[in-house]
């Protein structure tokens, strides 16, 4: 559920998380994913099928991009501005960003851009989610992007188990000594969102198997 609090601004759920007022009704739970899979396609794989014309940044017209929506989902023809500001303000993973009358995805993309994203404030150490098959591999070879264009690099070990549940019931955490690779003038480390960071790729003199965390550990025991 998307709402808006005239107090403090947009929030997900039935209550404003701040002062517990319901607030204004923005869409419910099903439009909010079916809208937000369809900013993922457009802002990160196929923008042409939408009729939108993305810069070297990544970021399209973001009326454009509401007028796509509506022509592709006539059942959207209610969608304003601030409802799509409202998704991208309230997305936990802080995946879209807007920027005057633009927005783009800031990460997942599988076209070349330049995203020009920030570069400090780049934690020590960060993490990467694998499969038990393929850990060795990329011990041995490092981390290379697949079907995306840059590494994806999680903050924390949890964030990086999480996405790894996506692949494989029992992901392997690879730890990326980040300070290091800095320090070595290694490729650009970016940050994307809340909880994502970029680079080109990590050579394996930067990884090691990651220590599960004692709290982790006895979560797991706990289910």
């Amino acid at each position: 559920m998307l709402r808006e609090c005239q107090e403090h601004g947009y929030f997900r759920g039935e209550l404003c998380p701040i002062c517990g007022d319901a607030g204004r009704f923005l869409m419910n739970d099903q439009e909010l994913e079916q809208i937000g899979r369809t900013m993922a396609g457009a802002l990160r794989h196929f923008p042409e099928k939408f009729g939108l014309t993305m810069d070297e940044q990544g970021f399209v017209n973001l009326r454009d991009f509401i007028a796509a929506l509506k022509r592709q989902r006539e059942r959207y023809h209610w969608i304003r501005p601030h409802h799509i500001i409202a998704i991208v303000e309230t997305d936990p993973k802080g995946r879209y960003q807007v920027s005057n009358d633009l927005i783009r995805a800031t990460y997942g993309h599988s076209l070349p851009l330049n995203l020009n994203l920030p570069t400090d404030n780049i934690p020590e150490t960060l993490y990467y989610p694998t499969t038990p098959e393929e850990a060795d591999i990329l011990l041995e070879t490092g981390l290379k992007p697949s079907d995306r264009k840059l590494v994806h690099l999680s903050k924390t070990y949890n964030d990086a188990r999480n996405a790894g549940l996506v692949r494989t019931e029992n992901p392997i955490i690879l730890e990326i000594d980040t300070k290091k690779l800095i320090k070595d003038n290694g490729p650009l480390i970016q940050r994307a969102g809340r909880t994502v960071f970029l680079t080109q790729e990590v050579a394996p003199a930067y990884l090691r198997r990651a220590e599960q965390p004692e709290e982790q550990t006895e979560e797991i025991k706990a289910e």
